[in-house]
């Protein structure tokens, strides 16, 4: 079986959510959330965290990396978008699609890279607190 491997910035909250599953599935979009995006490459990934969830509260100020691998069957019926960059391509997977997305993730969620700052905070989980922390320089 043939997979993709892609990537997706998250904040704290979304990553205790994918903690909470073991690893295994990304949580629901929130009702103003039409699509679920990941990214096709791990530096665009890493902009997005670092430019984005690190100057965030609700991220918790921390950055989060993601790298997943999807069924490549599965993926061919979304169109890579390209939103500025050469670099910058994502999937957009409607909301409604991201149980079945779930589903095709093969062997787990892994975090690839953190970036925190001076305001980070990190919960109490102490799994996820210690995986974090693994990541700190």
């Amino acid at each position: 079986m043939e997979t993709t491997r892609l990537y997706r910035p998250v904040g704290l909250r979304e990553m205790e959510l994918i903690a909470e599953t073991g690893y295994t599935e990304f949580p629901p979009r929130l009702d103003w959330q039409p699509i679920f995006y990941p990214v096709t490459n791990q530096q665009y990934a890493e902009q997005i965290a670092f430019e984005w969830n690190t100057v965030d509260e609700f991220s918790g100020f921390i950055g989060i990396v993601t790298a997943f691998e999807v069924k490549t069957a599965f993926l061919e019926k979304y169109e890579v978008q390209n939103v500025g960059d050469k670099s910058h391509n994502e999937l957009w997977v409607p909301s409604e699609d991201l149980m079945e997305f779930n589903a095709n993730i093969c062997n787990g969620i892994e975090l690839v890279n953190v970036f925190f700052t001076a305001r980070s905070f990190i919960s109490s989980n102490t799994e996820l607190k210690n995986k974090l922390d693994s990541f700190r320089k």
